[in-house]
Formats: structure tokens, C-alpha cells, sequence
């Protein structure tokens, strides 16, 4: 018989759980205060605990701690009220399994919550969550804080709240929103996103509203908007950010009350749409800026989840490169072993949308009768600043022998029978302009037995930009 232990101080809370539950053949036990719980957890091994989060001699999060060191397989369900979901997703981060909201009006949602976590197996919908994930391209792979971003997703997206989801541009934003929509209750709804900051402010108001026929130049017939298109499903705003104080102000109305005005329309209509936001902007800063409306920031970061950065899982990398590949048709190709120790040297500025844009590169260059992706197909600026680029050895002493590089290389992808991105050869300009005046300099200052100020006159450059170039263009 599995045994549940009740924690809340009001006997009205434990009487009612105990009735439920006793229905159903489950032992049940009530503790009201801290002494009670941490008896009854040293005495007896629960199932599944159920803890109220505002407690008058404790809180709900120091109970979960205890019990999750004293019973760490016991399933844990936090209880709150709506002004304090907030802090039951910080007790998702603590290990709590769920919450439920009070007052408890919808019984049948209660029930169907408690049966799921007395009877889940946690193995086989972990294997059902990661293929669901990996078919849309969350890959959660071994990186430990993608884990617990992972886990953490999961046990909101059931919820009906908003979130937040912060992280650098290209991490993955829309497919970690795209993930959650897909394993909410909503999964059946409409999945829509949006570019808060590609679009005008009198079009982004259309688009999210609607607007009526004759409500401007322009608007022939009525036009509903994405609001009333994605009723009951998830509306994914990208670049919140970057929307207008104006677009920031009905935004809020709608998450306040459910309530919008289609453009030029003179009835409320009502949505039941879900908000997943996204950022790469530090939004309390925008506050202090006076950019973002601070009550809009309190609506949308009910849950906030940050997406590292590539160059923080570069322990997925290959799982990346093995889905990429696959995503345009091409896996029977792989990368060397080399390619990938320099892909892994690099800081990955754009992130993931960087390395999908070089896989789509590289399958492009690559000729039929080849299989094995070689640093041939990287580009200049990987190669480069992974420190690994064969092609152009340069000795600070040797003008000549890196001319000498520089011109073969060159003449190498000229020769090349496939296309070549301007980007590269562009580069190699670039590089080859760097280079040359680093050695001029060098050479002037080894002249000069490293008097800068005579260096600089010599040169006719000011002993500023000498600093300059000695700082861009490598150690003394």
C-alpha cells in the first residue's frame, strides 16, 4: 500500500486529502508543523508528500530539502496559491515534482495530477520525452544545466503560466518554446511565433490583434489576429525586447485580463493563448532604462529559463553536427576527428544556428564521391581562431615565407573546382592586411630596440594607434 504524507497547517487541508485518498486505498499521514513532518519522514517511507509552501513555523522549500536528503525517491507535490507560483517553480528547481494551485476548484484535474505521480513510470516517459525532444531539435544530450533546463520545462509546460526564456542569440530559443509547447496540454493547439522586433509597431498591432475592414489605408477586409489564432494554443513572442512601450501596454492588458481590442474594433474579445517569451537583452536593465514597462517584466517572468551558450555544451557537439546532418539529408557524411577538435576550440559566437549554418556549408562544398568532412570545408574564421589553420604557418621574422603561404593559399581556392564563399576569401585579406603591417611594426620596433615613441614617429602613426596595432595584431 502506497503512504502519503500530508504537510499544512490548516487540519481543514489534511482532512480533506485524507478523505480523497483513503478512497482510493492509499495510506495517508498529516503532520501541521516542522516537528510533525520531520518525525514522520525519520519513522516512516513515503510514496509521494504533498507540502504547503507558506507554513507559519516553516516554508514549504527548507520541508522539500529535508525530505528530498532523508527519502530522495519519496515524490514530492508543492501546494500554493497563485500569488506564490513563483517561488513553487523555485521548488521545482529544489526537486519538487509538481505543484497544484488553491483553492482546489477543479477536482478532476487534482485527481488526474495525484494518480500521475502515483502511478508514472518515470523510466519510460523520460525515453518518450528525449525522442519527442530530439525529433524537434532540443537536443539535451550530457551537458548537465541542459538536463536541468530540460527537466525543468517538462514540469512547467503543464501549467498554464507564462515564461520567460533567456539566452544569446542563435542558443535555440523557439525550439526550447516549440519543446514546451509540445509536451503541454496545448499540444494539439496552434504553435505560433512571432519577431517582436522585425516588424513595424502599426503592423506588429495588427498582426497581434487583428483589426476590422476600414480600420486604415489598407485594411480592404477584417483580418483576425494571431491572438484569436492561437486561442487555446501558445503564441511564442521572439525579441520581446525589442516591442514598443505602446506594443508593451496592450501586451499587458491581454496577459492581465484575457481581454484585446481587434484594430479599429469597438468589442472586447477574449484569448486563452499561452505567452512564451523570449530575449537576448537583459530586460531589468531595460527597466532602469525605461524601455521595457517593469509590470509587463512581472507577468512574463512567472518561470524563467536561460539556454546556455554552445561553447558552454561542447560536449554535444557531435550530437548537433549528427542531427544537423540528418536535418539536410546527408547522414552518411560525418566529420573527422580533426574537424571536430577545432570545432571544439571554437567560442561559437552565433551558436547553434552558427553551426547549422557551417554544416549547410560544408554538405554544399562537398563533392559526391566524398564522405568524410576535412577542415578544407570550415571556414576561415574557425580555422583561424581555433589556432588550427595548416595552411598559413606564419613566423614573425619571415615577411616572405607567409606571402609566399598566403599567395598558395589563395590560388588554392581559386583553383578550386566549387564554389567558394565570398566571406573566406574576404577574409584572407583581411588577415593577409593584419599580418603585413604586424610585421612592419615588429620590425620597426626591433630597429628602433623597442623605443615605442621612435617606432611611432618612424612610422608616422601616433603612439596611440601603435598601441593599437601592437594590442590587435599580436604579442610583442
Amino acid at each position: 500500500m502506497k503512504h502519503i504524507l500530508i504537510m499544512d497547517d490548516e487540519i481543514e487541508v489534511g482532512n480533506f486529502f485524507r478523505h480523497l485518498l483513503e478512497e482510493k486505498g492509499l495510506q495517508v499521514s498529516v503532520a501541521t508543523n516542522k516537528n510533525d513532518f520531520s518525525t514522520l519522514i525519520s519513522e516512516i517511507t513515503f510514496d509521494l508528500a504533498l507540502i504547503d509552501l507558506k507554513l507559519p513555523d516553516s516554508n514549504g522549500i527548507e520541508l522539500l530539502k529535508l525530505l528530498k536528503n532523508s527519502q530522495q525517491t519519496c515524490k514530492a507535490i508543492i501546494m500554493t496559491g497563485y500569488s506564490t507560483v513563483k517561488t513553487a517553480v523555485e521548488a521545482l528547481k529544489n526537486g519538487a515534482n509538481d505543484y497544484i494551485e488553491k483553492p482546489f476548484d477543479d477536482l478532476d484535474q487534482l485527481e488526474k495530477t495525484l494518480d500521475k505521480h502515483l502511478n508514472i513510470e518515470p523510466i519510460a516517459n523520460q525515453e518518450e520525452t528525449n525522442q519527442l525532444a530530439s525529433k524537434l531539435g532540443f537536443i539535451i544530450g550530457q551537458n548537465k544545466e541542459m538536463n536541468e533546463l530540460a527537466k525543468l520545462a517538462e514540469k512547467i509546460a503543464k501549467k498554464n503560466i507564462n515564461i520567460l526564456i533567456e539566452g544569446e542569440t542563435g542558443t535555440g530559443k523557439e525550439v526550447l518554446a516549440n519543446f514546451i509547447h509540445n509536451v503541454s496540454l496545448r499540444y494539439n493547439q496552434p504553435f505560433i511565433r512571432i519577431n517582436c522586433g522585425a516588424i513595424p509597431e502599426t503592423l506588429l498591432e495588427s498582426e497581434l490583434f487583428g483589426h476590422e475592414k476600414g480600420a486604415f489605408t489598407g485594411a480592404v477586409k477584417l483580418k483576425k489576429g494571431i491572438f484569436e489564432i492561437a486561442n487555446n494554443g501558445t503564441l511564442f513572442l521572439d525579441e520581446i525586447g525589442e516591442a514598443s512601450l505602446g506594443i508593451q501596454v496592450q501586451l499587458l492588458r491581454v496577459l492581465e485580463t484575457g481581454e484585446y481590442y481587434r484594430v479599429g474594433g469597438e468589442s472586447v474579445r477574449k484569448t486563452n493563448t499561452r505567452i512564451i517569451a523570449a530575449t537576448n537583452r537583459d530586460l531589468a536593465k531595460s527597466v532602469e532604462e525605461k524601455t521595457f514597462r517593469e509590470d509587463l517584466l512581472y507577468r512574463l517572468d512567472v518561470v524563467k529559463l536561460n539556454l546556455p551558450p554552445l561553447r558552454k555544451r561542447r560536449e554535444d557537439l557531435e550530437l548537433y553536427l549528427k542531427f544537423f546532418l540528418k536535418k539536410v539529408n546527408a547522414s552518411h557524411l560525418s566529420f573527422s576527428q580533426e574537424c571536430l577538435d577545432i570545432m571544439r576550440n571554437y567560442e561559437w559566437p552565433g551558436n547553434v544556428r552558427e553551426l547549422f549554418n557551417i554544416v549547410k556549408r560544408a554538405v554544399a562544398l562537398m563533392d559526391e564521391d566524398e564522405s568524410i568532412i576535412t577542415p578544407t570545408f570550415l571556414p576561415e574564421k574557425i580555422l583561424h581562431n581555433s589556432g588550427q589553420q595548416p595552411e598559413l604557418q606564419y613566423s614573425e621574422d619571415d615577411l616572405e615565407s607567409y606571402l609566399s603561404n598566403w599567395t598558395r593559399h589563395i590560388l588554392t581556392m581559386w583553383d578550386r573546382n566549387k564554389d567558394i564563399q565570398l566571406d573566406d576569401v574576404l577574409y584572407s585579406v583581411k588577415e593577409l592586411e593584419k599580418q603585413v603591417g604586424r610585421s612592419f611594426v615588429l620590425k620597426s620596433l626591433k630597429n628602433h630596440v623597442g623605443d615605442r615613441k621612435k617606432t611611432a614617429d618612424s612610422l608616422k602613426i601616433t603612439p596611440r594607434q601603435l598601441k593599437y596595432l601592437l594590442n590587435e595584431k599580436g604579442k610583442v
